[in-house]
């Protein structure tokens, strides 16, 4: 089923009232992956409340020339990936939520949970911007690289509030907007070995998005206890998080679909030699092929050694590929 268009949840007694979860990137990757791989193209949604994007996404006549009449369907194994170098911080959303990293040319850092007891817990300390804005950041094992920052204020509560904080307890926010707080509600049982990633939610006058800082550079959640610290993995671990699917059309063209399955911008790329492994009887080596690609309706012209593309987080690629 595709959760496209005016949905209403399971369980639900009124009729459809929300949109799709799926931003339009994610929606252009689950119908490539669902026609590359001839799956059944089953809308979900409202069909008397389509908008023109969710109607054009399910009446491509790419998507439903591969979905009914493709053949020899299969991952492809060869296409690699290569994200961009700058070092940034990215806070990526997801409904109502969201999560920071920093990402570099050799690390990545994640905002994680753990257990206050954890040795690698004490590492926060106070950096002034202003004098009405500071931040809370994370100083050890940086290397040649900034830190991982959150903005700060000291919780302020109105007067009919029922809930009474503890002096020196404070919202964490994703960016000087002050929209989403740091969350640590714990959404199950944890080891003290055990790491959740950082997560953002609107701001609340909850208990589970007040913070402590301690003397000893340790942030510790009031509510549940559990300590903010940063964890990091190489920058180049996950670098080949893309995927490819490959099928022939009835006319003789070639579909290659990219997905990226990173969160940043990635550079897919594919050769033609190795098109040629996944095709059995067709040799391509000698050939330029024109191609095209679906959702940028870009003309890539003849292309003889490899086709390319950046394509932004979640999202795809569908290249088109006739080679005589």
């Amino acid at each position: 089923m595709l959760p496209l268009g005016r949905l209403t949840d399971p369980g639900s007694n009124r009729g459809p009232y929300r949109k799709s979860n799926l931003n339009l990137n994610e929606q252009k990757t689950q119908m490539t992956l669902w026609a590359m791989a001839r799956s059944p193209l089953m809308f979900g949604g409202d069909v008397r409340e389509l908008d023109e994007t969710t109607y054009s996404l399910i009446t491509n006549p790419f998507i439903l020339e591969i979905n009914s009449f493709s053949t020899n369907n299969k991952e492809f194994p060869y296409a690699t990936g290569t994200k961009g170098s700058t070092y940034k911080t990215m806070v990526h959303s997801h409904g109502s939520r969201r999560c920071l990293e920093e990402v570099g040319k050799s690390h990545t850092q994640f905002l994680v949970f753990t257990s206050c007891n954890h040795p690698k817990v004490k590492g926060w300390s106070i950096e002034a911007l202003d004098q009405d804005l500071d931040q809370i950041c994370w100083k050890e094992n940086m290397g040649s690289h900034g830190p991982l920052c959150l903005y700060k204020r000291k919780t302020r509560l109105a007067s009919d509030e029922r809930l009474i904080y503890n002096e020196g307890e404070l919202h964490l926010f994703a960016s000087d907007g002050m929209e989403f707080c740091l969350d640590a509600s714990p959404r199950h049982k944890r080891t003290s070995r055990e790491l959740k990633s950082g997560s953002f939610s609107p701001c609340r006058s909850d208990a589970n998005q007040m913070w402590e800082l301690n003397n000893n550079g340790s942030l510790v959640s009031s509510y549940s206890g559990l300590c903010a610290t940063v964890k990091s993995t190489d920058a180049n671990v996950g670098s080949s998080r893309v995927r490819s699917w490959i099928a022939t059309g009835r006319k003789g063209e070639i579909y290659v679909a990219l997905f990226n399955l990173n969160s940043e911008k990635t550079v897919i790329s594919a050769t033609i030699s190795d098109l040629t492994k996944a095709l059995p009887g067709r040799s391509l080596n000698a050939t330029s092929c024109h191609g095209t690609e679906v959702w940028s309706g870009k003309d890539f012209g003849k292309i003889k050694d490899s086709i390319s593309m950046e394509v932004e987080m979640h999202d795809c690629a569908l290249f088109v590929l006739n080679c005589p």
